[in-house]
């Protein structure tokens, strides 16, 4: 941690399938497609989109919308666009262009990172397994298994019966770590439910298994007059699918270093400030949504508390075992 800035973790459960695509169709399996790493064919959430809702969202919730929540440029009359207030919360936290009252732009006290998927949900013939990779644990700053090299799933069982990740059918083996990625995770808030069934496998099998994994949907347009789909009308779309859970970091600056207008930030005096303004478009995520397709169920996001608490391994298996005891009797 600097005085100058702070980085804050977060972790988020998709509620809801996610979407947020390319801008437009692709040849391929789906005609809507979503972002990817152009290095690894992960796909993610890129930063400018967390940034965009949450604007609109922190607008929304400090009665600053429209106004401050879009581009920022008045119309031709001169009204509208951001304010440009040190005092505006909106306009001081994710900054603003050059506009009516302002002779420069400012860049905004709070950058977010890409959104990386850190644990994804995949059907097994033992019910619902969470895949992670030695990489994906990595951009989380998490403990990386040294041993999760072999083509297989490393996890806390010792089964020697092979595991099916959909398609793909791969051997089980043991994950040395498993105790201390639990423990991680758990501190930054993942469900008590999924910590038990997490597994790693490579990062060369990760990208296969998330892109052979994701939720593919059909819609068609209705023709109101008739009530039946339009001709042509067909096109199919990809999501992360709904329990994904994704890692994504927030820089806070520190106000008292910035000037706007060579007058002093008002809205935020610390970092913590900053973060708490950032953190007010965390009820309108769980209930709007982020990416498109947000009219056909998809987009709601539920951002994870950090446990402060943080519970060890230990005392999570000691309160599994206290339940089954209590279910036997």
């Amino acid at each position: 941690m600097s005085d100058g800035f702070e980085c804050f973790k977060h972790v988020g459960l998709a509620l809801d399938p996610i979407h947020v695509g390319t801008g437009g169709a692709r040849l391929g399996r789906v005609d809507l497609s979503i972002v990817r790493d152009p290095v690894t064919k992960i796909p993610k959430i890129p930063g400018s989109s967390l940034a965009g809702v949450h604007r609109a969202y922190v607008a929304m919730a400090e009665k600053k919308y429209p106004g401050c929540a879009g581009q920022g440029q008045p119309d031709t009359s001169g009204a509208g666009g951001h304010c440009c207030d040190p005092k505006c919360p909106v306009c001081t936290v994710f900054g603003f262009a050059k506009g009516k009252d302002s002779t420069t732009g400012f860049t905004g006290l709070a950058a977010f990172s890409d959104v990386h998927i850190q644990l994804f949900p995949v059907a097994t013939r033992e019910g619902p397994l969470w895949v992670t990779s030695p990489e994906q644990l990595r951009i989380a700053g998490l403990s990386i298994p040294e041993d999760a090299n072999a083509d297989a799933v490393y996890r806390k069982s010792t089964s020697s019966q092979p595991l099916n990740l959909g398609w793909l059918l791969l051997p089980v083996k043991a994950l040395s770590e498993h105790s201390c990625i639990r423990d991680e995770l758990n501190k930054l808030g993942v469900p008590k439910h999924i910590l038990d069934r997490f597994g790693v496998v490579p990062d060369r099998l990760f990208s296969h298994v998330v892109n052979s994994n994701l939720e593919v949907r059909t819609s068609v347009s209705i023709n109101p007059e008739t009530g039946a789909a339009e001709e042509g009308a067909l096109f199919t779309y990809e999501a992360l699918p709904r329990a994904t859970l994704l890692f994504w970091e927030v820089t806070c600056k520190n106000p008292k270093h910035f000037k706007i207008g060579n007058k002093d930030i008002e809205a935020a005096n610390n970092k913590d400030k900053v973060h708490s303004l950032v953190k007010k478009a965390y009820p309108y995520l769980e209930h709007l949504g982020i990416g498109g397709m947000g009219t056909r169920g998809m987009g709601r996001l539920r951002v994870l508390e950090p446990n402060a608490s943080s519970n060890h391994s230990s005392e999570i298996e000691q309160s599994d075992k206290d339940k089954s005891q209590e279910a036997r009797h």
